[in-house]
């Protein structure tokens, strides 16, 4: 049995793109982009991707998806003033569980920034909001149809 690819991944292995860009406040005292700063780029890849694409707050469905897990693994620096762009794929898509990867890229797509100066790993488990105790419940249509085109 074989594990997972822990290679650093380039551009190809995205499927949905966004950009975000960065700020005097995101650098550390090291002058480059604060780790916290990954972890928020990462949700927000993820969370926006979904509310673009249903077309709805995904905060007020029956049905959310609360994170279960996040992570990220580093390969290069990234910092203010240039852009980041954020890929995302999906690594498993289970009943009622997501797993995806977003790649952090920054700079000339065919130079430095071919390859992933960071790869985030974000787990979703939608839980049924109605019910106090939020039980895990099914991914709802909605979600499913707007995260299947990025399946790898």
């Amino acid at each position: 049995m074989t594990g997972p690819d822990r290679s650093r991944p380039g551009r190809s292995a995205y499927r949905a793109w966004r950009t975000a860009t960065t700020r005097w406040s995101d650098d550390d005292v090291y002058g480059h982009l604060n780790n916290a700063r990954y972890f928020d780029l990462i949700d927000t890849a993820v969370n926006a991707h979904l509310h673009e694409a249903t077309g709805t707050d995904i905060r007020r469905l029956p049905a959310i998806g609360l994170v279960a897990e996040v992570s990220c693994r580093y390969f290069a620096e990234m910092g203010y003033p240039r852009p980041i762009e954020l890929g995302l794929a999906v690594e498993r898509l289970g009943t009622s569980s997501v797993v995806y990867r977003i790649g952090l890229f920054q700079g000339d797509p065919d130079g430095e920034g071919a390859l992933a100066s960071a790869e985030g790993r974000f787990v979703h488990v939608y839980v049924d909001d109605t019910d106090p105790a939020r039980p895990s419940t099914p991914i709802p249509d909605l979600i499913r149809a707007a995260v299947e085109p990025l399946v790898v």
